[in-house]
This record gives structure tokens, sequence and C-alpha cells, in this order.
């Protein structure tokens, strides 16, 4: 499972540390994709088979289904660690979640982690905890 929050840095080169713990469950590579909140989503490779499988579910005939499936499937990229662990975080992406160093990754359960701009993810942070009480009890709504 993928879970806690880390901090790292691109090097010189824009390569990107992904914390031990989350290597150890991801084999020798994995999908990067555009997400929402100007975010990047990872995926494992069985994970990102099972998205793909509901994306391709959804109605080629309605346009918002359309502009999500160009988005993400537009925005993704398979990528793969060297020798130290290190993964090379493309220009496309970096631009679209506007990361220029700092980089905060953190576990989302089985499947899935996400990539922000530490200074995009501790303004998002802060928000989400003034307002946590208020988040929480709207999930009831959704059957949590």
């Amino acid at each position: 499972m993928f879970m806690g929050t880390y901090q790292h840095s691109l090097d010189t080169k824009n390569r990107l540390i992904i914390p031990a713990k989350f290597r150890n469950q991801l084999g020798e590579s994995f999908v990067i994709t555009r997400w929402m909140d100007h975010s990047l989503r990872a995926y494992t490779l069985e994970g990102w088979q099972d998205f793909s499988k509901k994306i391709n579910a959804l109605p080629e005939t309605n346009s918002k289904a359309r502009q999500f499936k160009r988005f993400v499937f537009g925005g993704a990229i398979e990528v793969e660690f060297d020798k130290q662990g290190r993964i090379n975080l493309s220009q496309t992406l970096r631009d679209y979640a506007k990361i220029e160093k700092n980089v905060t990754v953190f576990g989302l359960g089985d499947t899935t982690f996400e990539l922000w701009s530490t200074e995009k993810w501790q303004a998002y942070e802060d928000e989400t905890a003034e307002n946590f009480d208020d988040i929480a009890d709207g999930l009831e709504e959704l059957g949590f």
C-alpha cells in the first residue's frame, strides 16, 4: 500500500528519487499522468490497466468523457528507474504540475500515489486542514 508523505528535489538533470517504500511495490516501471489540481498521478502497471479499462468504457459520444480520455492518456508516460531509484520527470509533466525543484510525493492506497509541486501541495494541505471537519462531514453523502 502506498502511504505517507515524502519531500524530494529534482536534481540538475530533472531526475526524481521515488521513496524506497514505493519503489519496492512498483517493479521496474510505472505510469505517471496529468491529474486534477495540477498534480501528477502515478499508477502501478496493474493499477493503470484497471484505470484504463474504466476510461475506455466511457461513452465516446459524451464530450466530457472524450476530453477526460484525451487529457489523461495524452499526458501519460511509462517511466523506469535508474540504478539509484530515480526517474526522469519530463518537461511536459513538470510544466503541467508547476514543478520547478521541490516535489512532494504521497501515497493514495493500493495502486496510486501523487506528485505535487511542494509549494502547491503546502497551500492545498493548509486549506484542507482548515476545512477537514467539513470535508469529513460531506463524505457521508458518498456512502462513507
